[in-house]
């Protein structure tokens, strides 16, 4: 039997995509994305819920990986489907040792190398015991850990992880932008 996200989704393993289904997916079914609360990269409190009933695509962003010219592609969706309901938020991580580590480097580089404008959180772990929640709750929730930088979590209007997608996966490719588009159609909650 299909579940309510394998359907949304036309009921497609996307490739690198992990949809939830199953016992992982009950796993964490009390908690939402809305719970948690980032700080911003200008060091406000940057909570989730102040987008509820739209569609998140949560990103962990570095400025000196080989997969940083993906910030072109966010950017593209964020132009495409923000006024559709699209959220796109980067969350820059120094696990992996290709970050600034000052917040002002940060976002001079966003803006000034990708014309970045969607939302940043202040830099964070995605790793280890000291990952944030977020990251902690999504990758307990699709079974995909972050394992580099640019992993992509797709979270629905009704605040639960819809899917997973691997670095390799670029921001605008079709696969991307299906899970987007219907992700988008499906009705709040």
């Amino acid at each position: 039997m299909m579940n309510r996200r394998d359907a949304m989704l036309g009921g497609a393993a996307f490739g690198a995509a992990a949809v939830l289904s199953g016992p992982v997916a009950a796993a964490n079914n009390a908690r939402r994305a809305w719970d948690f609360t980032f700080t911003s990269l200008d060091g406000m409190p940057m909570p989730l819920s102040q987008w509820q009933g739209k569609v998140l695509l949560v990103v962990n962003t570095a400025s000196f990986c080989g997969f940083t010219p993906q910030y072109e592609g966010l950017v593209s969706l964020w132009q495409d489907y923000r006024d559709r309901g699209l959220i796109v938020i980067g969350a820059p991580s120094t696990d992996f040792r290709q970050e600034y580590d000052e917040a002002s480097e940060i976002k001079d580089f966003c803006e000034f190398t990708y014309g970045v404008d969607f939302p940043l959180t202040a830099p964070v772990h995605v790793i280890g015991r000291e990952a944030d929640p977020f990251f902690k709750w999504a990758a307990a929730e699709t079974g995909h850990r972050v394992r580099w930088n640019f992993n992509k979590y797709l979270i629905g209007r009704d605040g639960q992880v819809i899917s997973w997608m691997s670095s390799r996966t670029e921001p605008t490719s079709a696969q991307m932008r299906d899970a987007i588009e219907a992700a988008l159609a499906a009705p709040a909650a």
